[in-house]
């Protein structure tokens, strides 16, 4: 059984966030969301008219990711929070392909998971 009480609480929390806010970055106009929303047919709206569901789902994704990084970090098991990470990215990657999204939109949604899941890494490693 897992001793969640000895997780790295502060570096959970800080790639959660940290990753929260790149994919914010990610999605943005800024870098590659108006050309992904194209490819995924939805329309970038304001920030007030965000879907508060996938929102939340994502943060408590990212939440559950950073806790399964940050208890591969206690057992120094490097390679199980790689294939982690890749098992998101290749589940973005399915479900980006049953749903017709365009190469381009599934490439950023596969990234972004593995970007996401390496500022967590690097995180555990500073904190």
């Amino acid at each position: 059984m897992e001793d969640f009480s000895s997780l790295n609480w502060l570096a959970i929390g800080v790639g959660t966030i940290a990753s929260f806010l790149l994919g914010w970055l990610w999605y943005s106009p800024i870098l590659f969301g108006t050309k992904w929303a194209e490819g995924s047919g939805v329309s970038l709206d304001s920030a007030a008219k965000m879907p508060a569901f996938a929102m939340f789902a994502q943060l408590l994704a990212l939440l559950a990711l950073a806790m399964v990084i940050g208890i591969t970090a206690q057992v120094d098991a490097l390679i199980t929070a790689i294939l982690a990470i890749l098992a998101t990215a290749l589940f973005a990657a399915s479900a980006g392909g049953f749903s017709n999204k365009s190469r381009y939109a599934i490439t950023v949604d596969v990234c972004y998971r593995i970007a996401a899941g390496a500022v967590m890494i690097v995180f555990q490693g500073i904190f």
